[in-house]
């Protein structure tokens, strides 16, 4: 229930943090006005007895993330992949939120895992060890199918998960309706509708089923994708508490040391990783949008194996085409197309000055290119993007939340793995292809045939919609037929429209 009473929520987050220590750490990773540091220590001190302990064997932010619960653990997975934001250390820190919880106890997993598929654990696997990973939603045991001998990973979700994120998100709600009534400039960032979206988000994540068609979706898309590999998902044992798929044997991608041992290429894979997340965000529109080193591999071969599909991201092909557009626009520092894409689409209001907003681009994208190739940053260039647009009156986009999160996160990903990886050099090819196959004369032809596919589909009914308007319209006087013939034109030229698009489809594609 969302009300008043999720005050004392927010209050205990303030308090745990302040309590842990995590407060003045979480400041000054975030580089914090002193008037802000100052206002945020003085409110929360009073309340300091009221926060969390925690565990006091960890360093202070991931004890009061953990504390407060799924929610704000999710949180700080996604900071663990922004050393250039949080800084080495608390990144490092940070990454312990990923994979390595405390998980629970054999028992309850045993007992989920035979309620939900109706058999003993012993009847289905041979082997069934200790959990080997432990995130905040579930956790994973490997385990040996007896049938067959094959190594699986079985997933299970936490008990009580659904209640615990369902707390957090209440609370959240309430921040944002809080925000909305007290800051009126700030609803130009809808942060209900963004809350709205990690709600849907989070709910997805909790039923295991969709995970499951989720990860059989996505082999789907990237099966022909060189160096990439996912998990098969073994339907007969999947539910919506319990997951199982192929076993997935390599090196974590955040364990350097390891990739170094093995003999593996840094630079390589991280490029990799980028270019990956841009094929499968602009070529498939459906795309991992949880790609951080707890939920990446990378096998003996090289191959890049990705799992935990809670979370993924859609994009329809307009979407895709304006995203591309825009980042292809700031590749080739051509600030007017990128404004001109913004009008289009609607992202700015069209009340606005198009070349002011060109030059205002211009003031975001030029420092950024002057930049050594180490600290080019999409990170910084959506945040940058995110003031001018904010001047300009755009509204946030929550179906480009996901996607903009997403190549965050990836780009500390490779980062991590090479911090002189220069971000533009990779994605241009992948945008520059993207561009071609989309916006070229064979997109134009393959437009055109899917519109005269769906016209085709009223063919039958044109007659239909002519007698009606005919019915319809009363003629008590000869002069008035002419209220009847704009439709029966329109209903011919309907048809002629048809016709002429499934050629010229035809024609360019073929």
């Amino acid at each position: 229930m969302r009300g008043p009473h999720n005050i004392w929520r927010l209050i205990r987050t303030g308090a745990t943090l302040e309590r842990t220590g995590a407060m003045g750490a979480v400041l000054e990773a975030f580089d914090a006005p002193p008037q802000l540091r100052i206002v945020a220590r003085v409110l929360a001190f009073p309340f300091r007895w009221l926060g969390i302990k925690g565990d006091t064997t960890t360093p202070p932010v991931p004890r009061a993330l953990t504390a407060l619960g799924p929610a704000y653990i999710k949180f700080g997975q996604v900071l663990s992949t922004r050393p250039d934001v949080v800084g080495d250390e608390l990144a490092t820190q940070l990454r312990v939120l990923q994979d390595k919880l405390p998980p629970f106890d054999m028992d309850t997993a045993k007992a989920s895992v035979e309620a939900e598929l109706g058999q003993s654990v012993d009847e289905v696997f041979s082997e069934f060890s200790e959990p080997v990973a432990a995130a905040s939603i579930a956790q994973v045991h490997r385990a040996r199918l007896r049938e067959t001998g094959e190594e699986v990973a079985v997933k299970v979700l936490r008990p009580g998960i659904e209640r615990a994120f369902r707390k957090d998100v209440d609370a959240f709600y309430f921040a944002a309706d809080m925000v909305e009534l007290l800051s009126p400039a700030s609803r130009r960032l809808r942060p209900r509708d963004v809350i709205e979206h990690f709600d849907g988000v989070v709910t997805g994540e909790l039923d295991l089923r969709l995970e499951s068609a989720s990860a059989s979706e996505f082999a789907d898309n990237t099966q022909n994708d060189a160096g990439f590999q996912v998990p098969v998902i073994k339907w007969d044992l999947s539910s919506r508490r319990v997951m199982t798929l192929g076993w997935a044997e390599g090196a974590s991608l955040g364990d350097n040391d390891a990739l170094d041992a093995a003999g593996h290429d840094r630079h390589a894979l991280g490029s990799r990783v980028l270019s990956l997340f841009l094929n499968h965000a602009l070529r498939d529109g459906y795309f991992h949008a949880d790609m951080h080193q707890g939920n990446l591999k990378v096998a003996a071969n090289g191959d890049i194996i990705a799992y935990d599909f809670g979370i993924m991201g859609y994009i329809d092909e307009y979407t895709r085409r304006v995203y591309a557009e825009i980042l292809f626009g700031f590749i080739q520092r051509d600030y007017q197309r990128v404004a001109e894409v913004h009008f289009e689409a609607g992202y700015v209001p069209a009340h606005q000055d198009v070349d002011e907003f060109a030059r205002a681009l211009r003031a975001v994208g030029e420092p950024i290119f002057g930049m050594d190739a180490t600290k080019i940053s999409m990170g910084r260039l959506l945040s940058y993007l995110f003031e001018v647009t904010e001047r300009f009156g755009m509204e946030t986009r929550t179906e480009l939340i996901l996607l903009q999160r997403t190549m965050v996160v990836v780009e500390g990903v490779a980062r991590s793995l090479d911090p002189s990886i220069n971000i533009w050099d990779v994605a241009k090819p992948v945008v520059s292809d993207y561009i071609k196959q989309s916006l070229g004369p064979r997109a134009l032809g393959r437009d055109l045939l899917k519109t005269a596919k769906v016209m085709a589909r009223f063919g039958p009914r044109l007659p239909g919609l002519v007698e009606n308007a005919l019915i319809k319209q009363t003629l008590p006087e000869e002069h008035e037929t002419h209220r009847v013939w704009p439709t029966v034109m329109l209903s011919a030229f309907g048809g002629a429209v048809v016709g002429a698009a499934a050629v010229i489809g035809a024609f360019v594609i073929f």
